[in-house]
């Protein structure tokens, strides 16, 4: 994944005409893609230019951008994304983008593990592990805990190298 969320944003203008002409900005800060899109169509070989569209995308991770998303929203979701990685693109795209907040992601993010069954043996261990005899802790079954976890009070999203996990909230 790119680490900073960008946009392709063509000219329809230009687009109509038979003409590729557009430009890729940085979706992190509203003013910024406002300004690119401006300079964008004042720079188009089409006269009198002022329709535009998204027509690519990247470092959304698995979020899905429409042509004519809301920049300001597009802003605030690339810019959580550039602080806090893909996770927060996993995190979004789970709980849907309308409802991902920076807070919400702060709260709910565990962590990336290699499974669920890592993460539930790491809090079980955390948690209960120092009231175990170490003569007992060979019957503990990490892989039903991990599965009662995951059941209703965490999520998890494969990431590349495992899993991203987080609480219901």
């Amino acid at each position: 994944m790119n680490d900073t969320p960008r946009i392709y944003v063509a000219c329809l203008a230009s687009y109509n005409a038979g003409h590729l002409h557009g430009e890729w900005i940085d979706a992190t800060d509203a003013d910024v893609i406002h300004e690119g899109i401006a300079e964008m169509l004042e720079a188009s070989p089409e006269p009198g230019a002022e329709e535009w569209a998204i027509h690519d995308y990247e470092g959304f991770g698995p979020i899905k951008i429409d042509e004519n998303e809301d920049l300001d929203d597009l802003a605030e979701l690339g810019a959580a994304i550039e602080e806090h990685g893909e996770a927060y693109a996993a995190y979004a795209d789970n709980v849907g983008v309308e409802h991902a907040t920076e807070e919400g992601f702060q709260d709910a993010y565990c962590g990336e593990y290699d499974s669920e069954r890592a993460y539930a043996e790491e809090l079980f261990d955390e948690c209960y592990a120092h009231e175990i005899p170490e003569t007992l802790r060979c019957y503990i079954d990490y892989e039903a805990f991990a599965r009662d976890l995951f059941m209703g009070d965490y999520f998890s999203v494969e990431a590349d190298s495992g899993v991203y996990v987080f609480r219901n909230c």
